[in-house]
């Protein structure tokens, strides 16, 4: 483990209020960092200004706040960093790790069967200026980490991803630099969210390294599904927070987390017993998941 102090956040995307999912991340984020008696923070990832819905930001926070969770120092506000990813968008290029790239997501589907087919670095050695969108050169070989809940993981990101987008032809910062320069911003050590990210990691650890920044440990989370095994997201209109009460929403998260019910009868005591157990699981004695063998897992979106 980390000698740093532990340093944990939760990190919405304001595109609309809470939901069930949303519980469940920030849940066990604020529960890790209680456990390991550290510091939970947030931060609101509205990079996407296309996507923003205006005062979900706040609407969020609130909600949080219902369930017992506020954010112990002030909260990050990504579309305020811009000045930070510049510096390190041109320390990349500096070290001859980005080129522009003019490639559409509809030329580069074309033709393509396999969603999951890796980037083919059309644009790599064409020595293109503006406009475009600016790729990482990503580093042949591959790259190991160990994730708390699954294990040993490793991916080759060049074969299996190619060379990714870290800013966006119309000028928006790619989540992968973004999260990546906030983190570090922020003394992150560990990063608690949902396994719909886990295949993302290997792209920021490779950012990390190119930008001679810390890793954190991660934890990623079984996701809350639907009825038809869908994965809740704003995007498909899951049903938001609030309509039950605060202590029935957060036993229901605890539940999803692989907990029998705590059977308290406030948030406050719901929040004691939940940290305990918690920290019996998941605490800094608790050891690394013991996932046999390494496992290998492809990219879900460049």
């Amino acid at each position: 483990m980390t000698s740093a102090p532990y340093r944990g956040r939760f990190a919405p995307s304001p595109t609309g209020p809470l939901h069930a999912g949303s519980l469940v991340a920030a849940l066990a984020s604020w529960l890790d960092a209680r456990a390991h008696q550290g510091k939970w923070l947030v931060r609101i990832e509205n990079i996407d200004t296309v996507r923003e819905r205006r005062g979900a930001a706040a609407d969020q926070l609130e909600q949080l706040r219902h369930f017992g969770m506020v954010s112990d120092e002030a909260v990050m506000v990504q579309s305020e960093r811009a000045a930070a990813y510049d510096i390190a968008l041109q320390q990349l290029q500096s070290a001859g790790r980005t080129y522009y790239c003019r490639c559409s997501r509809a030329a580069l589907s074309s033709g393509q069967p396999d969603a999951g087919t890796a980037y083919p670095g059309t644009c790599r050695s064409l020595g293109l200026g503006p406009p475009g969108s600016i790729r990482l050169h990503a580093a042949a070989g591959e790259l190991s980490f160990v994730d708390r809940g699954f294990g040993p993981l490793q991916q080759d990101v060049a074969a299996a991803v190619g060379d990714f987008v870290i800013r966006r032809s119309d000028g928006l910062w790619a989540y992968q630099l973004a999260v990546v320069v906030d983190d570090a911003a922020q003394g992150i050590t560990d990063v608690v969210r949902g396994a719909d990210l886990l295949d993302n990691t290997p792209r920021q650890i490779l950012l990390q390294r190119a930008l001679g920044l810390p890793t954190p440990r991660y934890l990623h989370l079984p996701l809350v599904r639907d009825a038809a095994g869908r994965k809740l997201s704003k995007q498909d209109a899951a049903q938001p927070l609030g309509s039950r009460p605060a202590l029935v929403e957060l036993e229901q998260a605890w539940r999803h987390l692989g907990f029998a019910p705590t059977g308290a009868a406030s948030v406050a005591q719901f929040q004691s017993r939940a940290v305990l157990q918690w920290r019996l699981r998941h605490g800094p004695d608790a050891g690394q998941a013991t996932t046999a063998g390494g496992h290998s897992f492809q990219k879900e979106s460049s």
